[in-house]
């Protein structure tokens, strides 16, 4: 059993409350990384370095205002109807995956459009950026002793500060590795297809992350205030995640269809 120390939730402060938060390190570590990673690709989408870092920032915002509003309607209880100003208070947390998924296809849309992009190439370039931020993002979610995993008696459990201090499942590490270091891996695997048609990465993006954070939620404690969402035993990221899963499906339809949508805008 691991016991551990409580952490300040600011690498540093320049004021009361006013500084970086891990958190905060852990989204800009994130996009570095997709930056790294991306900036050796720019000739699959024919773009020059000033405007992939404009497709990094537009992502970027995307995500985060994506995240928080997701957070805010899926995860208050409908306390938002009451209370509005919750969606601007990003200062006490809270940020939803698939809502953060969602704001960041729409900034990528959004991308395509301006610049003339076929958008299932552009999905196709950024779906492999995409598991470094999350791992980076599932890091921080420990480091913070937040989404903690269920009571557990195995070996490497862990006793978080400023909760029950029972033995719990490390969970935020668990996502850290699948949703991190295991998809991104399986991603440049199926890079490396040559019968692949555009768009079928993220297809491949979708359908993955879905059957490894429904299978990871099994050791995380479900979201306070929200419970199970399904009898009691299915959370409200296991419920969404299926319906990623039946939506990667409709994707991969549009990809291989006899007469395949036109993806250019």
């Amino acid at each position: 059993m691991i016991v551990l120390p409580e952490i300040d939730p600011f690498v540093f402060k320049i004021a009361d409350n006013v500084g970086l938060r891990w958190y905060g390190l852990m989204y800009l570590l994130g996009f570095m990384m997709a930056w790294y990673i991306g900036k050796r690709r720019l000739a699959e989408i024919s773009i020059d370095n000033q405007r992939f870092l404009d497709l990094i920032s537009t992502i970027a915002m995307g995500i985060i205002v994506g995240g928080r509003v997701g957070y805010v309607l899926l995860y208050t209880s409908m306390q938002w109807l009451s209370e509005p100003w919750l969606f601007f208070m990003i200062w006490k947390g809270g940020m939803s995956f698939h809502g953060a998924l969602v704001g960041g296809l729409i900034s990528l849309i959004g991308f395509a459009v301006g610049h003339g992009i076929e958008m299932a190439k552009l999905v196709d370039f950024v779906a492999p950026l995409v598991p470094p931020g999350l791992m980076m993002g599932r890091l921080g979610n420990f480091i913070n002793a937040e989404l903690l995993g269920r009571v557990t008696d195995v070996p490497w459990a862990v006793v978080f500060p400023n909760s029950d201090l029972l033995p719990r499942h490390p969970s935020q590490l668990y996502e850290m590795l699948g949703e991190g270091c295991l998809l991104y891996i399986l991603l440049l695997w199926h890079r490396r297809s040559k019968e692949r048609r555009p768009g079928v990465l993220g297809f491949w993006f979708l359908c993955h992350y879905a059957w490894i954070r429904f299978f990871l939620e099994f050791f995380r404690e479900p979201d306070v205030g929200v419970g199970f969402v399904v009898g009691n035993v299915l959370s409200m990221g296991q419920v969404l995640s299926l319906l990623m899963l039946l939506l990667s499906f409709s994707w991969l339809y549009m990809c291989y269809r006899d007469k395949p949508v036109s993806w250019a805008f």
